[in-house]
């Protein structure tokens, strides 16, 4: 089973316009924020799953959190047997009256929204509930969220409950305030306890720039999704991605020219059939990079030692009130844009920042626009 370090993992950059922490860690492995190998990337997330499922075999609820950790979230959870259920938390608009919302201590998105119809089934069905994020820094959001749910459902206190993480940053004195509440934690990379705000600090920034070009026309590939904010059967999910990858693998053979350069890019909390995609091209010879758009407004630099080094300031696929944010955008012969999002304001101006980078061809997979 692969290991993995600080040095593949983790990347410190400044985050802009927030008070509460004034730095973000950026996975290079992640296919979030840095343009990474598919197939990297969802062997990271993967030997994740592995690892919580070899030790946690029982049935299970994992719940991913939105939006940086969907796509790790919903690998992880498909190294689980089929009588496990997969959902991950939402910034988007949900049923009235289905979801509880919780705080996100430090982060530029105070809400989050987790789906709730289905929980006193699903509670009922596992023995087990993993909470899946990115990154664990105090547990105070997870403590919240916990509470929260445990008052509404009183089942979720006789389950046993996991924190996973592919950073795991927690003092011993915040590892403790975790399992007092019953959580365990487990992890791929430890990291010392260490506040990285110097190391941000240190940089001189700038903010995203607005795409100041015509948008590229597209070709549209009609295509629907499972619907992970509401409840999957994780290994459902994959399987319903990579049939749908391989079905429009003739098309994009056909499209697509061997020896180009291939951009598949996600929306937001739609990760993981952008990185599925991705993977089943990149099988095929394909030089295919993989990333998303964000609702994190990072600053941009040029310094030396700086991850972030290109930055756009786009409207959502989701909301064209929105803004959202697209970083190190390279030039690529395609790009493949996959989406659950139906704002066509977001396409116009994603399209206008690949025209700056001379994208020579665009589709974009989802629904009507």
């Amino acid at each position: 089973m692969a290991e993995y370090t600080a040095a593949d993992t983790l990347r410190i950059a400044r985050r802009v316009n927030n008070s509460k922490r004034a730095y973000l860690l950026v996975n290079p492995l992640q296919g979030k924020h840095l343009p990474v190998s598919p197939q990297a990337a969802l062997k990271m997330m993967q030997t994740l799953g592995e690892r919580l499922a070899e030790e946690f075999p029982e049935p299970t609820l994992l719940i991913g959190f939105a939006e940086t950790a969907t796509a790790v979230g919903a690998m992880a959870a498909s190294c689980f047997e089929s009588d496990s259920i997969y959902i991950h938390t939402t910034r988007e608009p949900l049923p009235e009256g289905s979801a509880i919302l919780f705080q996100e201590e430090h982060s530029h998105a105070v809400e989050q929204a987790l789906y709730c119809r289905e929980m006193e089934s699903w509670l009922d069905e596992v023995g087990r509930v993993i909470f899946i994020d990115d990154e664990l820094s105090t547990g105070k959001t997870l403590l919240n969220m916990v509470e929260q749910l445990a008052g509404c459902f009183p089942a979720l206190r006789k389950k046993k409950l996991v924190a996973a993480s592919i950073l795991n940053r927690l003092t011993p004195e915040n590892e403790a305030r975790l399992e007092a509440a019953g959580i365990v934690s487990r992890y791929l990379v430890k990291l010392p306890d260490e506040d990285y705000t110097a190391a941000a600090v240190r940089f001189s920034v700038t903010e995203a720039a607005e795409p100041e070009s015509p948008p590229l026309e597209w070709e549209h590939i009609p295509a629907s999704f499972c619907k992970p904010r509401m409840g999957v059967l994780p290994f459902d999910y994959l399987d319903v991605c990579c049939r749908k990858a391989k079905n429009l693998l003739p098309h994009f053979q056909k499209a697509l020219e061997p020896t180009g350069k291939i951009l598949v890019l996600g929306t937001e909390e739609c990760m993981f059939p952008a990185l599925v995609l991705g993977a089943v091209l990149e099988a095929q010879g394909l030089s295919v990079r993989c990333h998303a758009t964000t609702r994190s407004p990072i600053g941009v630099s040029r310094e030396e030692g700086y991850p972030i080094r290109e930055g756009w300031r786009l409207k959502s696929f989701y909301d064209a009130n929105r803004e959202t944010f697209l970083y190190n955008l390279d030039a690529y012969d395609a790009g493949i844009v996959v989406s659950d999002g139906t704002c066509a304001a977001g396409l116009r101006s994603l399209s206008a920042a690949l025209n700056i980078h001379g994208c020579g061809k665009l589709f974009f997979v989802g629904g009507e626009l």
